[in-house]
Formats: C-alpha cells, structure tokens, sequence
C-alpha cells in the first residue's frame, strides 16, 4: 500500500481538451499541458469546490475502464460484466478519496513538469515533487483515445500504480475470487481506510 499512499499526494490531470476555430481542424492539447492546467485548476479551488473539482478531472481524464483491465489482467476476464463494472466504479471512487484526503497537503510550488513523450497513441508526463525527505518522481501514462488523452497510469519512483494493485488484487482473486474482491473494496470503502 506504500505506493497507494504515495499516489494519493499526487496532483491530478485536467481534462483532455480538443480546440477548433471556426473550420480549422481541431488541434489536441499535448499531453503536458493537459496534466500541468489540472494541477493548476485543483490548486486554485478552495473549500470544498476544490473536492468537487478533482472530482470533475477525476471523471474526465482517467480512463478507469482501461486502468482497471490492466490491473486485474488475465483476472478480467473472470468477471461477469456487471462485477467488472462494479470494480471500475469501486476503483475509481478508491481513487478519488486518496486524492480528497491528501491533494491539499500539496503546494503548487512543489511540483515541476520536466516534459513529455509522445509514441504514436501513447504519452509519459514526467514530473518532480520537492518533499521534505527529497524528490519524488511522478510519471503519468496517457492513451490517445480519439483524440482525447487519459490517463491509465501514473508511476512513482518508477512503480506503476496498475502493477502494485494488479500484485495485491491477483492475490485476492486467486485464493477467494472476484465476488471476494469486490467485497473487500466495499468494506475498505464504507470503513474509510483508504
């Protein structure tokens, strides 16, 4: 759960956004600028605008379907179509709390974009966070889906978010199955202990 933890202080990407003008061809926000506006519009909201702000980014750019075949892998497979889109919604709202519990504890100052790769319908955002103990590098993965960036990933420190729950949840899946694992997201939900 390190990494649930240290995901949880990360700041969170803005909407993919595809501008046109009158008849010129929509032009794609490069990924960069999408992940350092989000920063930017959650840092500006205060009170509780800013939770329903990174709800807002939370539902536009991550692509929660996509994060969550990838997560469960092979394992995806074994859900019924209904328990496989009650994990999305599980997943998803496990990730909005990590961000609601911690996304203030971030200064805008803290953070430094360091630039982007793009390769064909994929993208990497590298990042910098300045914390008391040092550095931490953050790197969100986005996919090109018709023309709109999401995110299905984000590494710290070079750990995948996707390859640390896909660890933890293949555990839960192999020994009690995919019911047992829908249900354990539910408890940890309703307890709070995310």
């Amino acid at each position: 759960m390190a990494l649930s933890t240290a995901a949880a202080f990360l700041p969170l990407p803005a909407p993919a956004q595809t501008i046109s003008k009158g008849s010129e061809p929509a032009v794609q926000e490069r990924p960069l600028e999408i992940v350092k506006s989000s920063f930017a519009r959650v840092m500006e909201a205060e009170g509780k605008q800013r939770q329903v702000e990174i709800r807002r980014v939370t539902e536009q750019l991550f692509d929660f379907h996509e994060m969550s075949r990838r997560i469960l892998g092979a394992h995806w497979q074994e859900g019924s179509a209904s328990q496989q889109e009650e994990f999305i919604q599980l997943f998803a709202e496990m990730l909005e709390r990590m961000y609601l519990t911690s996304i203030a504890s971030i200064p805008r100052a803290a953070i430094q974009f360091e630039g982007e790769l793009i390769a064909g319908d994929y993208a990497r955002v590298s990042s910098r966070i300045a914390g008391r103990r040092g550095d931490t590098s953050v790197e969100y993965r986005l996919v090109d889906h018709d023309g709109q960036w999401a995110v299905y990933d984000i590494a710290v420190e070079g750990v995948s978010l996707v390859s640390s729950y896909r660890s933890q949840f293949t555990k839960i899946i192999k020994k009690d199955g995919f019911p047992t694992l829908i249900q354990k997201m539910k408890d940890k939900l309703a307890k709070g202990d995310i």
